[in-house]
């Protein structure tokens, strides 16, 4: 059985379909590209498919993961081409590896969030973060179908900073925004806000700290934030960034050829 890990987007107005349908979505898309998937055994037999962290409805993103697993191997690429062909335009397969290593989903740790912020200047943006980022604790309520949750957002959020595009200046280019194609465009004013925040339980979303930035410094733009998932995986500690999570099966699909002729050179005569 061959497994394979996918990255894909959610762009533009598909940013507001919920998981569920993605998932009827991906599985249409599974049967026109006549995927051979494994099923689940039982009276009603479902594709072994894995979802992990699915963002939010409403939300856009840069790097959503599933796991499909195969009961003929397959070359990864020619099968992401055939896939995201069979997907509607923002709903995008840009990435497919085959799965050489365990543990992906503890490689899913954090994530990177870009909120875009209408309406608001650049002062208010700096003002809010610098006082969310001061304080030692930020409750935040959020209406679960038990009722009302409170709980404390601010351990899980590694960074807040506001983006060197929120002061008005050229966009450089590592610091472009996705929001021309991920969410909407404008070119109105707005404050750009990078997040970093680990995925803990209860889960601290984007809109918990829009929350938390309402609550601490009375931010509270005129319009929806339009936010985008820019990347998840693994948190380096150290450094405060997200690693790619499909880094360790593209290194071993590299490593394997290599190990094989020195393997072949040890052998016996």
């Amino acid at each position: 059985m061959q497994r394979i890990r996918l990255r894909y987007t959610k762009r533009g107005r598909l940013r507001f379909t919920s998981h569920r349908d993605f998932q009827r979505a991906f599985e249409r898309a599974l049967r026109r590209a006549e995927v051979p998937m494994a099923y689940s055994a039982g009276f009603t037999p479902h594709p072994k498919v894995s979802y992990a962290n699915a963002a939010p409805t409403g939300t856009g993103s840069e790097a959503e993961y599933l796991e499909i697993a195969l009961t003929e191997a397959r070359d990864p690429e020619q099968l992401r081409v055939l896939l995201d062909e069979s997907l509607p335009t923002g709903l995008d397969i840009i990435e497919a590896v085959e799965a050489r290593t365990s543990g992906f989903a503890d490689r899913l740790t954090a994530s990177v969030w870009e909120l875009r912020l209408d309406g608001v200047t650049a002062e208010d943006a700096h003002r809010a973060v610098d006082a969310f980022n001061a304080a030692g604790s930020v409750e935040v309520q959020r209406l679960t179908k038990n009722g009302v949750r409170t709980f404390d957002a601010r351990p899980a959020v590694v960074s807040l900073v506001t983006s060197p595009a929120s002061d008005g200046s050229k966009t450089p280019e590592s610091t472009k925004t996705h929001s021309s194609r991920a969410d909407r465009p404008s070119d109105q004013p707005c404050a750009i806000l990078r997040l970093v925040v680990r995925h803990v339980t209860p889960a601290v979303r984007p809109d918990d700290v829009l929350s938390g930035l309402r609550a601490v410094a009375d931010l509270a733009p005129p319009v929806p934030a339009a936010v985008t998932r820019l990347a998840q995986g693994l948190l380096d500690e150290e450094t405060g960034t997200v690693t790619d999570p499909l880094a360790p099966d593209r290194e071993a699909a590299v490593a394997l050829p290599t190990a094989a002729p020195a393997a072949a050179a040890k052998a016996p005569v």
